[in-house]
C-alpha cells in the first residue's frame, strides 16, 4: 500500500512546473510540520534551505532515537530523506518556526512555513502533539468558539503573510487543520486575499458561531477537507464543506495517522465513509447535542485534571506506566466532590446511551429465521 513516503520515491523528481501542487504535496508538508525544528529554524531569522535543515537536524537527533519513539508522528523528519533528493522539493526553504506552550491557558501551537520552488508558500500548523496540554485544547473546541491556540494561529499567519510575497496555501493535520481554517478566516484581509487553498487533513470543525461568521463564509470555497474512511476527529463539529474521503491502510481510530493514507501516483485513493465511521460520527454528535457549553467545559476540565493527577505531561508517559496512571486517576476521582463524581457518571452514561440509540437506528435489524418446511 503506497503512502506519502512512496509518493516521494516516485514523484519527488517531478518539478512543480510539470505537475502543479497537489493534495499529496499538502499531506507531505502537513506531516513534515510534526518535526521539531527547534535549534534549526527560528521564528524571526532567515529561512533555511532544505538541505541545511536536513543536515542540522540529524546532527541534533539520531535516527535510532527517532525510530524508538512510540509516537506515530515521530517519523515525520524522515520525509526529508525523499524530499531533498528530487527537483520537486530540493530547493524548498523552511522558515518562521513557531513552537509555544502555555500551561496556564492549556494552549499549544506549532507552525512552520515552507517556501516552495514555484514561488508560493505553504503555511503549516502542527496537529495535536503528545502533550496533555495539546489534547486539552482539542477538547476545548467542544465548548469554546475561539481557543488561545486559534487566536495565535491567526496572528502567526498575518505576521508571516506580511513578510513573504506570492500565493499562500495554508494547511495542517488534525488540530492543525482546524487552526489552518481559523487562521485563514481571521487573519489580516490582505493576507487572506492571497490564500488560494486551505487544507484540513482530518481536522475537527467549529462551533456555529464560527461557521456562520462572515469571515468563515468568505474562506469556505477555498477549504479542502480530506478524511479517512473511518474518520472520527475530522467529523467532529461542523465545517460546512464537502469531505474528500480517502482509503487508509490502518483500522479504526488509527486511520487518523496521515502516514496510513493511500496514494496512487499524485492523488489519494478514493473511498467511502464506512458504517463504523457513520456510527461514531452520529453517536458523538448526538451526545454533544445533549450537553450545553457549561457541561462540556466542566467535563473536559475535570477529565484533564484527573490526567494531571498522574504527574505526567504526555500521553505516551501515561501509556508506559498504565498501572501507576490508573491508580493516580482513581485516587483523584475519589477526592472529587460527590456532585462532580455524579456529573461524570451521568455524562459517561449519556455517551453510552447515545451510542446505543445510534446502533438501533444504523444497524440492520435481525429477523427471526423462518421455520423449515415440514
Amino acid at each position: 500500500m503506497a503512502n506519502i513516503f512512496d509518493y516521494l520515491t516516485w514523484r519527488a523528481d517531478v518539478p512543480f512546473a510539470v505537475d502543479p501542487f497537489n493534495e499529496a504535496d499538502n499531506l507531505v508538508l502537513s506531516m513534515l510540520a510534526y518535526t521539531d525544528f527547534g535549534g534549526v529554524v527560528t521564528l524571526s531569522g532567515p529561512s533555511v534551505t532544505l538541505t541545511d535543515v536536513y543536515n542540522l537536524f540529524f546532527r541534533l537527533y539520531s535516527r535510532e532515537e527517532i525510530e524508538k519513539s512510540a509516537v506515530i508522528t515521530a517519523k515525520a523528519p524522515f520525509l526529508m530523506d525523499g524530499m531533498r533528493t528530487g527537483a520537486r522539493f530540493r530547493d524548498m526553504r523552511i522558515g518562521y518556526y513557531l513552537d509555544e506552550i502555555d500551561r496556564e491557558k492549556y494552549a499549544q501551537i506549532a507552525a512552520v512555513t515552507f517556501l516552495l520552488p514555484d514561488g508560493s508558500a505553504y503555511v503549516a500548523f502542527r496537529g495535536t502533539d503528545n502533550t496533555l496540554i495539546g489534547w486539552k485544547e482539542d477538547f476545548d473546541l467542544s465548548y469554546a468558539s475561539r481557543t488561545p491556540g486559534q487566536l495565535r494561529a491567526a496572528e502567526y499567519l498575518s505576521e508571516v503573510g506580511r513578510k513573504i510575497p506570492g500565493r499562500l496555501r495554508v494547511g495542517g493535520h488534525s488540530k492543525g487543520g482546524n487552526f489552518a481554517i481559523y487562521a485563514s478566516a481571521f487573519c489580516d484581509g490582505d493576507v487572506r486575499d492571497r490564500i488560494c487553498a486551505v487544507y484540513t487533513n482530518d481536522g475537527p470543525g467549529f462551533m456555529e458561531e464560527i461557521t456562520e461568521s462572515e469571515e468563515y463564509r468568505a474562506i469556505l470555497p477555498r477549504i479542502r477537507s480530506v478524511i479517512p474512511d473511518t474518520s472520527v476527529i475530522g467529523l467532529l463539529f461542523a465545517n460546512d464543506c464537502p469531505h474528500r474521503v480517502v482509503r487508509s491502510s490502518a483500522n479504526g481510530l488509527y486511520q487518523h495517522d496521515g502516514f496510513s493514507w493511500e496514494i496512487s501516483r499524485n492523488r489519494f485513493v478514493p473511498a467511502e465513509l464506512t458504517e463504523l465511521g457513520h456510527f461514531i460520527d452520529k453517536s458523538l454528535d448526538a451526545w454533544l447535542e445533549e450537553l450545553d457549553a457549561d457541561e462540556r467545559k466542566s467535563f473536559t476540565d475535570t477529565v484533564f485534571e484527573l490526567f494531571r493527577s498522574t504527574g505526567m505531561d504526555t500521553l505516551s508517559a501515561m501509556g508506559g506506566q498504565k498501572l501507576k496512571s490508573l491508580e493516580a486517576i482513581l485516587s483523584a476521582m475519589r477526592e472529587l466532590p460527590k456532585e462532580k463524581q455524579k456529573e461524570l457518571r451521568r455524562l459517561f452514561l449519556q455517551l453510552l446511551q447515545s451510542g446505543g440509540q445510534t446502533a438501533k437506528e444504523k444497524l440492520p435489524k435481525r429477523t427471526a429465521p423462518k421455520p423449515a418446511d415440514a
